[in-house]
């Protein structure tokens, strides 16, 4: 497969009668970000889902090309009876992986605390350094700021971007929030309503001062993608 980390071919899914994803072919580089955007009950979450091994396609293909998966989900799956540095342990028994991704996810300090004693931007971070203790090929984030405030989501979508572009692992992520999709990725899909199809595909040429919400560049991008967006609505 060469840089190609995944290929898909034909992939659909339905639902008893309700087909849900429509024969989508989609090849994603290695180390590439991808972002994918669309109405509600388009698929995406479960195009992860089964991209994770979660749920089984309908018909089509995935050929893969990686080792290691991680999965940061909608919703906080800490376990509650564990401090941060459990929930790591959890995934990881490498003291040295563990220290090294507390300090990246700027943790340092909170590694006996419990879920409860978090704020929701201090959970995320554990569960996206979950994720990424295990050094993954391909990080996967289902709609991992919808409950966050701007200055936290934003505050974390850096320390991502950085950290992708220094261990360039593959990341593929799924949000309704177009600035989101602009600051992360280098390629974004627009699916059409359910059953969906991928509608258009838009290689993003920011440079790292670009990736700015305020910047000119980025506000004018990000008018012409929500224009797309609000046609496969």
């Amino acid at each position: 497969m060469g840089d190609v980390i995944l290929r898909i071919e034909k992939l659909s899914k339905h639902f008893k009668d309700l087909l849900v994803i429509n024969e989508w072919n989609l090849e994603v580089e290695r180390g590439e970000s991808i972002a994918i955007l669309g109405p509600s009950g388009c698929g995406k979450t479960t195009f992860l889902r089964i991209l994770s091994e979660l749920e089984k396609p309908s018909s089509g293909r995935i050929v893969s090309n990686y080792q290691k998966l991680g999965f940061v989900f909608q919703e906080s799956r800490l376990i509650p009876w564990k401090s941060v540095e459990g929930n790591l342990r959890f995934v990881s028994e490498s003291v040295k992986k563990i220290s090294e991704v507390i300090k990246k996810m700027k943790l340092d300090g909170f590694e006996d605390y419990f879920p409860i004693n978090l704020s929701g931007g201090m959970k995320q971070r554990v569960n996206l350094a979950r994720a990424l203790v295990v050094k993954p090929d391909l990080l996967i984030l289902d709609e991992p700021f919808f409950s966050l405030d701007l200055a936290t989501k934003v505050d974390i979508m850096k320390d991502i971007f950085f950290l992708h572009q220094n261990e360039k692992f593959t990341m593929i992520t799924v949000t309704h929030d177009v600035k989101e999709a602009l600051y992360l990725a280098d390629r974004v899909l627009i699916l059409s309503n359910r059953p969906s199809h991928i509608l258009k595909e838009l290689k993003l040429d920011l440079n790292e001062k670009e990736r700015c919400l305020s910047d000119h560049a980025f506000t004018a991008l990000e008018g012409e993608v929500i224009k797309e967006v609000l046609l496969a609505e």
